[in-house]
């Protein structure tokens, strides 16, 4: 008698599991550095600090937000856009960073951004000779 009531109790527990209704659930678990709220962006290269204003060009940029670069970029496949190598650290680069949050639009709208390279989402640079003729995107 007492095993026919752990079958009848197991039997119970399983109709009930199976005739619930079915729920969607999704766990992700993140491991290392999360995407920062940088207004002007990031460096495209860990440690992900926040890149300067000046740094990235106007077509990084769409309707205001950043579009993306690093392991995270939103961008798509074979991006290139301009960037101003002296607003990086591994080429000088010593002056202040932005404080983290919302995006806002500078006064002067990119008009006062001067080009140096071309950088992919990953941060690696090039000139228009070894990069070819630049398409924008």
């Amino acid at each position: 008698m007492r095993g026919f009531k752990y079958v009848l109790l197991a039997a119970a527990l399983f109709m009930l599991f199976t005739a619930a209704p079915k729920s969607r659930a999704q766990v992700s678990i993140g491991i290392g550095v999360g995407e920062p709220a940088c207004p002007y962006g990031y460096y495209g290269y860990g440690s992900y600090n926040c890149a300067p204003y000046g740094y990235y060009g106007p077509e990084w940029f769409v309707g205001g937000r950043f579009v993306g670069a690093g392991r995270w970029s939103h961008s798509g496949p074979g991006f290139y856009g301009h960037v101003n190598r002296s607003f990086d650290p591994r080429y000088g680069y010593h002056g202040g960073y932005p404080e983290h949050g919302a995006y806002q639009e500078h006064p002067d709208h990119f008009q006062s951004f001067q080009a140096s390279h071309y950088s992919d989402v990953h941060g690696h640079y090039h000139t228009e000779a070894q990069h070819g003729s630049y398409v924008h995107h």
